[in-house]
C-alpha cells in the first residue's frame, strides 16, 4: 500500500513536471514567432518546476511516516531571513512577470519614462532587469522594479507622428495671411503622406512682437523615424514656397528706430554753441 501512494505521488509529480515543461515550450515557440526573446516565462518554468520536485519529496517522507514538522518549521523561518534578504530581486521578478503578461514593451520597442531618464530601445528582458540601448549607443540596464512605479510610453506602438510648427510672416504681409493659410491647408489635405484622416489645424494663433504667428499642426502617415524627417522637410519647404508665392516673407526680430528731426536740429544747434563757447 505504501509502495502505490509513493508511485502515485511520483507519477503526480512527472505529470506536473510535465505540463510546466510544455508550457515553457510553447511559450518559446510562441516568443521565437513573435519575435520576442529573453521573456521571464523560462525562469517562471524552472521555479514552478523546482517547486514541484520539492512538493513531490516532501509528500514522499509524509506518506512514509518520517515527521517533517521540524523541518517545515525550519524551512519557514529560512525563507523568512531568505525573503528579507532577497526583496530586491523578488521585486524584480515579478517586475518582468508583469512586463511579460502586460506586455507594456517588446524586444526592439522604442520607449521612454517622463519619470525617469529611461529612452532608448529594448535590448534584453531578463528575469532581473531590462536592457535598454539608449540613442547615443549606451546601455541602460533598468531593474524591472522600476517599471511598477513609472509611466512607460510606448513610441514604436504610435499610429502617426505629429508635425507641429509655429511660423512668423511680417506685419507688413498682413493683407496675405488669409491666402497664405489656405494654401498651406490645401497643400496639407493634398500631400501624399499627410494623414488626411487626422487634425489638421492652419490658423493665425497671435500678433508677436516682430511677426504676425500662425500654427501648423499636423499628423504623418508614417511612424518611422527617418522617413518622418524627410516628410516634414518637404512640408516645410512647401510652406516657405507659398509664402514666396503669396509676395510674403517670414518675420525675424527686427527694430524700427524713429527720430524727431526737430529734436535732432536742436540738438545739433546745441553742441554749435558749446563748441564756440
Amino acid at each position: 500500500l505504501l509502495a502505490r501512494k509513493i508511485a502515485f505521488i511520483a507519477l503526480l509529480g512527472v505529470f506536473l513536471f510535465k505540463i510546466v515543461h510544455e508550457y515553457e515550450l510553447y511559450s518559446k515557440k510562441a516568443n521565437d514567432l513573435a519575435n520576442r526573446t529573453n521573456i521571464p516565462i523560462g525562469t517562471l518554468c524552472r521555479i514552478l518546476k523546482i517547486l514541484v520536485v520539492i512538493f513531490v519529496l516532501l509528500t514522499t517522507v509524509e506518506t512514509s511516516g518520517i515527521n517533517i514538522s521540524g523541518l517545515l518549521a525550519l524551512g519557514s523561518v529560512s525563507g523568512i531571513i531568505l525573503g528579507f534578504a532577497s526583496k530586491d530581486l523578488l521585486a524584480n521578478f515579478f517586475g518582468a512577470t508583469l512586463v511579460y503578461l502586460d506586455k507594456p514593451f517588446e524586444i526592439g520597442d522604442w520607449v521612454r519614462s517622463p519619470d525617469k531618464n529611461i529612452e532608448g530601445t529594448v535590448e534584453a528582458i531578463s528575469w532581473r532587469l531590462t536592457k535598454i540601448r539608449t540613442f547615443d549607443k549606451r546601455p541602460l540596464y533598468v531593474p524591472n522594479s522600476i517599471f511598477n512605479s513609472i509611466v512607460i510610453e510606448n513610441a514604436s506602438r504610435m499610429s502617426h507622428r505629429r508635425i507641429k510648427e509655429v511660423i512668423g510672416i511680417r506685419y507688413c504681409d498682413i493683407h496675405s495671411v488669409k491666402q497664405i493659410i489656405k494654401n498651406i491647408k490645401d497643400m496639407l489635405m493634398n500631400h501624399d503622406e499627410i494623414a488626411s484622416d487626422q487634425t489638421i489645424i492652419v490658423n493665425l494663433t497671435q500678433f508677436n512682437q516682430s511677426s504676425i504667428d500662425f500654427m501648423v499642426y499636423t499628423f504623418t502617415k508614417t511612424t518611422n523615424w527617418i522617413k518622418y524627417q524627410d516628410v516634414k522637410q518637404d512640408v516645410l519647404l512647401k510652406i516657405s514656397e507659398i509664402i514666396e508665392n503669396n509676395n510674403a516673407e517670414m518675420a525675424f526680430p527686427t527694430r524700427t528706430l524713429y527720430l524727431d528731426n526737430n529734436e535732432t536740429a536742436v540738438s545739433v544747434k546745441d553742441s554749435k554753441l558749446l563748441n564756440k563757447s
